[in-house]
């Protein structure tokens, strides 16, 4: 285990040694790993930093609202609306991996669109180990490693994190003094719901897989999973009163990892299924059922895509 007090020190000296006296942007998501990064950034450099929060559209429920409220005392905070420059970047994509660098560029973009506008350098991350463990083996490419595009407008990119494992961020964010909601936070995707839907992004799918993650974060939190979500898998048949439908099927997916290398999937007690399976189906008239993911990383990777 890192120590923390020390990780800190350096990390803070680190991001003022490189970005000197220039500016920076940091892509916060509101994830522990971006968040505890934005704070350490903050820190080290005050208000040469501009935290830019994009909103991409393939976001959690109520995401916005919470960043906005969660990191009010940073007066440079950026919020960009990017739904539709993501969602039409997308198109019709259902490759994955394209999927992915897509994202990966987009975010670049609106990066770089911000950085002009405050005349910025420097580009911090919140890439943690096993992002650049499971990008360089190609288990898949995530935006702030392997899915940057080839050609970056910044002087340099800062990843302070570069050599934490998830459970040592949080030790950081605690350090911190960073919310609770944020530090115990479970992990969240980089390419959010996207990674989550099988296939083509649409708004329909979005509107599915946002409302089902919401009621699988709620009605798991007592069983402290390491990560737990819902994704839209496909179609099938199912019947919704005195009509027969061919509708979403959702699949949720709850494990237990240290540093999510490795995973093992939750066993559920199963009044909580149906409780789960209960609440998805009725929120949406298009979802026809909803399967529990009881597989173990390996051989699945803990996201869908």
């Amino acid at each position: 285990m890192v120590d923390v007090d020390e990780f800190i020190a350096d990390a803070k000296a680190e991001i003022a040694d490189e970005i000197g006296d220039k500016n920076a942007v940091i892509a916060l998501s509101g994830g522990v790993d971006s968040s505890t990064a934005a704070a350490l950034a903050y820190e080290a450099i005050g208000d040469q930093l501009t935290p830019v929060y994009v909103d991409t559209g393939l976001m959690r429920k109520g995401e916005t609202d919470q960043i906005r409220e969660t990191f009010s005392y940073m007066d440079s905070l950026r919020i960009v609306d990017a739904q539709d420059r993501f969602l039409d970047a997308l198109g019709d994509e259902t490759d994955p991996e394209e999927k992915r660098h897509i994202i990966g560029e987009q975010f670049i973009r609106e990066f770089e669109t911000v950085a002009k506008d405050v005349d910025a350098d420097y580009l911090v991350q919140g890439t943690i180990y096993p992002d650049r463990i499971e990008s360089e083996g190609t288990i898949k490419s995530h935006h702030n490693v392997g899915g940057l595009p080839e050609v970056v407008d910044f002087e340099g990119i800062v990843e302070p994190m570069r050599d934490l494992y998830k459970d040592e961020v949080r030790e950081v964010a605690r350090a911190l003094d960073l919310e609770e909601i944020i530090s115990e936070r479970m992990p969240f995707p980089g390419p959010g719901l996207a990674v989550r839907i099988i296939g083509e992004v649409t708004e329909e799918k979005l509107e599915v897989a946002r409302e089902a993650n919401h009621v699988v974060e709620e009605e798991l939190e007592e069983y402290e999973p390491w990560q737990a979500l819902a994704a839209v898998i496909g179609k099938a048949t199912g019947v919704k009163g005195d009509n027969r439908v061919h509708g979403w099927v959702v699949a949720v997916r709850s494990v237990e990892s240290r540093d999510g290398m490795t995973a093992r999937a939750q066993e559920l007690d199963w009044d909580t299924l149906q409780r789960i399976q209960s609440r998805i189906t009725g929120a949406h008239e298009n979802v026809a059922r909803v399967v529990y993911d009881v597989t173990h990383k390996p051989p699945a990777t803990i996201e869908y895509e």
